[in-house]
């Protein structure tokens, strides 16, 4: 049984279909990442996954559970165990970072504030933030803020993360810490789907990848199969554009 398994996946925007009959399964720990040009479904896909963007057709199933996209109590439990990173930190910013990563354990998941706040200097331990506890985002560089809002989805205790082009917004000096951060999260064991155009960063730490093109996945394999040796023609198109670079 896969820990994620998206089955034929459909999503549309007003007539404009997105998604077009995606399938993709991750296994338990294991990274998955998403390439393909602008505009090929891959935030959308995510978007979906975590139940921001309605799917128009499809099923997905975490650890064997079926998400009805239609059902609050099915959400919050998706939620429960699925966590999202986006491109803007969107940190809150009439807090201070503690008070950012322990929000949503002690607001919505009812714990104590201080075993959330323990585990809050675990995780800011963990992402290199110790030393900023106290800290308003503003004061912070873009990639510290980054940091932060990974600290922030992982105070819910996710199985699932869906990062999605966590690096985009940031200064080039500053990718290389967001980047080690989710180089510390593939040794814990959580599922990871990752989107970004971090090609090499992406061929590193991936178990597969996905190519999509014009919301479908026309490829998918191992790392070394995607990039050395991809079968379909877009793909071949796409990674010597990139590889390119």
């Amino acid at each position: 049984m896969h820990h994620l398994e998206i089955r034929e996946l459909s999503s549309a925007y007003g007539t404009t279909e997105v998604l077009k009959e995606v399938s993709l399964s991750a296994d338990k720990g294991e990274v998955v990442g998403l390439i393909g040009p602008s505009g090929s479904g891959k935030s959308t896909l995510l978007r979906v996954l975590i139940g921001l963007t309605p799917p128009t057709e499809g099923e997905v199933f975490v650890a064997g559970e079926r998400i009805d996209y239609r059902s609050r109590k099915s959400l919050k439990a998706l939620r429960d165990c699925m966590s999202i990173v986006f491109q803007q930190y969107n940190l809150f910013q009439n807090m201070t970072v503690m008070r950012n990563v322990t929000i949503a354990p002690t607001k919505i998941k009812k714990r104590p504030r201080a075993e959330a706040e323990k585990e809050a200097v675990a995780l800011l331990e963990k992402v290199g933030m110790a030393d900023r506890q106290g800290a308003y985002p503003e004061e912070l560089s873009g990639g510290q803020q980054q940091r932060v809002a990974i600290a922030r989805a992982l105070a819910t205790n996710p199985e699932i993360l869906l990062l999605d082009e966590v690096t985009s917004a940031l200064d080039p000096e500053r990718v290389n810490e967001v980047l080690d951060t989710i180089r510390v999260l593939t040794n814990e064991g959580i599922t990871l789907v990752i989107v970004s155009h971090e090609m090499a960063f992406v061929r590193e730490i991936s178990t597969r990848i996905a190519m999509m093109d014009e919301g479908r996945i026309i490829e998918c394999g191992t790392p070394a199969e995607i990039f050395d040796t991809p079968t379909k023609t877009r793909t071949k198109e796409f990674v010597s554009k990139i590889l390119k670079h």
